[in-house]
């Protein structure tokens, strides 16, 4: 046991950030959604802890992986204000429903259930480059909105999905780029780390919740995250990108199968104890200690 942490979840930590950090440097997206399970499931965190928690270490991997795209300058300004400013709105407003009461604890996450089922599918949707007078940007599109309207929609759904469940979105921001944008793949994801730390932060901070008991759990999933975030961009130029999406994709399926059986067994344990007053008064100063 390390700093009050069992040492065999302190390795589940580091082996889930040195996943979520390979996958985020590779694809631009979709590792964060494995954190979430990874807190509640692994690390047995309330999701009052598990969403603040997931969201702080979200935006830092993010901002980690970045430099070597904005080196490269791949990176898509108005794509990005067209996507991002929406989507900050949607983070502030779902972080402010999670932070008033409105999202219990269940609903976030079978919300996340559902988010990672639908990121199973659309990171594996063949991407079709728009004609380039279709892309946000160009004189086509500006007159008829239509690509810029889907992606702003999109934006806001993205950050509603961040203040409530915790996760960046990259998984719906990289295909949103690709399929709505035309960017191509190595430009959206550059795209995408941005807008996933900066959704993240604007979450964090509608939220009101610093996790401060939980922090000393960050460690061992920055110092994986850096790990495979190295790894990922040395591996990144020969792996296929096919091949990395299905695998990825089934990863998704079993975290979902995971988040929702756990949101099942917390929607009874909730319903057993408004059930049971006596029940609620018993164990609610044991569970306050633990939390």
């Amino acid at each position: 046991m390390a700093f009050g942490i069992p040492l065999a979840t302190l390795a589940l930590l580091a082996g889930g950030g040195g996943l979520i950090g390979f996958l985020l440097s590779v694809l631009g997206a979709g590792g964060s959604i494995l954190l979430l399970p990874l807190l509640v499931s692994g690390a047995a965190l309330p999701t009052q802890e598990a969403v603040p928690l997931s969201l702080l270490v979200v935006m830092l991997l993010a901002l980690g992986n970045l430099g070597p795209y904005v080196r490269r300058g791949q990176f898509a300004p108005r794509p990005a204000l067209i996507l991002g400013v929406p989507a900050l709105a949607g983070s502030w407003i779902g972080g402010s429903w999670v932070k008033a009461g409105y999202v219990p604890e269940p609903v976030q996450l079978g919300v996340f259930a559902a988010a990672a089922l639908l990121a199973s599918w659309l990171l594996n949707r063949k991407p079709r480059q728009l004609p380039r007078h279709e892309r946000p940007g160009s004189t086509g599109a500006s007159s008829k909105g239509g690509p810029e309207l889907f992606l702003a929609v999109q934006g806001v759904l993205v950050g509603l999905l961040t203040g409530i469940a915790g996760v960046g979105g990259g998984f719906a921001i990289v295909p949103a780029l690709v399929l709505l944008a035309g960017l191509p793949m190595a430009l959206a994801s550059g795209t995408s780390l941005l807008l996933i730390a900066v959704n993240a932060l604007v979450a964090l901070a509608a939220l009101g919740h610093w996790p401060a008991a939980s922090l000393p759990l960050m460690a061992p999933l920055l110092i994986g995250g850096a790990v495979g975030a190295v790894v990922g961009q040395q591996l990144a130029p020969h792996l296929p990108d096919q091949r990395l999406r299905q695998g990825f994709a089934a990863l998704l399926i079993g975290s979902a199968l995971l988040t929702g059986a756990e949101a099942v067994k917390r929607h009874q344990a909730s319903s057993e104890t408004t059930a049971n007053p006596q029940l609620q008064l018993r164990t609610s100063p044991h569970r306050t200690n633990q939390r």
